[in-house]
């Protein structure tokens, strides 16, 4: 009887147990079956995610849009990705092929139109020697200047002209001529029509300076064919053998010192003082010809020699001695200008010194 009861136990037990088993598994699976629903939705793409971004496309670039765009609802998101067309294009800067012309502006000089196209100022005054002779001075608001598509010569053919001839002129091989592209030169018959402008890249020529002769103190200081010079045969003050900037600034404003500019020219406004560079005789004071406006000339008895031009003021007369920063006078834009600075000039023994060389 004992023995029925407990067979009779152990079957509930084997039941209850296997009740347990099959609500764990079954818990178990729903658990899986949970994260497997979460992780799908998680990781499944929204409609938003692909929604194309038009914020970079211009309203106003109609030219480079389509004239109608497809209707992007209708596109299954799960198989296709939309990239939008940018029509915000980069185009490269390429050098230029062809000369420009350009119009004198207040405060323009040679130097620094040619550094705003990457020329040299040599460059500038050889493709308008007809019209500026060589000079820097010559420029004036309002005035037009060739400006060539690279360094070199820009040339107008004469009658008469050969490319052997030519090429010596500016100092460079025929090839140099030919090679230039833009010159659409036929290499097979290399005939030049008359008044056509050819480039001769790297050629060069010599200047026809325009600059003051340098009026030396002393009996020899006389000199009737320039008037404001003067017997400074009485002598006078001598320099330090050292230079002092002539102006309160210290910076170029205008033309820096190169082949067609034996000067600098310091920025200054209208009336700024202008100072003796050493001490010295004064040797010429008042207007000039060739561009220099009013003009100051000192010479320092060592062999130096300075010169201060397109003042609006003269302060001293000539033969005055004149002591290192004292005022002689006042910045202008006289002579020609297009704007107020002081135009000066370092000269040694006759010869022109570049004032950078001395100047602290």
């Amino acid at each position: 009887m004992r023995l029925g009861i407990k067979q009779e136990n152990d079957k509930q037990q084997v039941n209850t147990n296997k009740t347990i088993s099959i609500i764990f598994w079954g818990l178990a699976s729903l658990m899986i079956a949970l994260l497997v629903f979460v992780a799908t939705q998680f990781f499944k793409p929204s409609q938003a995610a692909w929604t194309p971004d038009t914020s970079s496309v211009s309203a106003n670039s109609s030219d480079s849009a389509p004239a109608s765009l497809p209707n992007f609802e209708s596109v299954d998101n799960d198989f296709a990705v939309i990239r939008y067309a940018n029509p915000m294009t980069i185009i490269p800067t390429r050098a230029r092929t062809e000369a420009t012309t350009y119009t004198i502006e207040s405060g323009d000089s040679v130097f620094g139109i040619a550094t705003f196209f990457n020329l040299t100022p040599e460059t500038i005054l050889w493709a308008n020697k007809d019209t500026m002779n060589d000079d820097p001075h010559m420029i004036s608001i309002g005035n037009e200047l060739r400006i060539p598509p690279t360094n070199g010569v820009y040339y107008e053919w004469q009658k008469g002209d050969t490319l052997e001839s030519v090429a010596g002129k500016f100092k460079v091989d025929k090839s140099a001529i030919l090679d230039w592209t833009p010159n659409k030169i036929d290499r097979t018959d290399p005939v030049i029509t008359p008044g056509t402008y050819v480039m001769i890249p790297g050629g060069q020529r010599e200047f026809q300076q325009w600059v003051v002769p340098t009026i030396p103190r002393g009996p020899a200081g006389v000199n009737s064919s320039i008037p404001g010079a003067c017997d400074t045969s009485a002598g006078g003050a001598y320099g330090t053998g050292t230079f002092i900037w002539p102006a309160n600034n210290q910076f170029i404003s205008g033309n820096d010192y190169w082949s067609g500019h034996l000067a600098i020219d310091i920025g200054a406004m209208t009336g700024d003082n202008v100072y003796a560079s050493d001490s010295g005789v004064v040797v010429y004071a008042g207007g000039i010809s060739g561009g220099y406006g009013n003009m100051i000339m000192i010479d320092h008895g060592n062999g130096y020699q300075t010169l201060y031009a397109h003042l609006s003021v003269v302060s001293v007369r000539c033969g005055a001695s004149v002591y290192q920063g004292s005022v002689i006078g006042a910045a202008g834009s006289t002579g020609n200008s297009t704007g107020p600075h002081l135009h000066f000039e370092v000269r040694f023994m006759g010869g022109f010194l570049n004032p950078h060389y001395v100047l602290p």
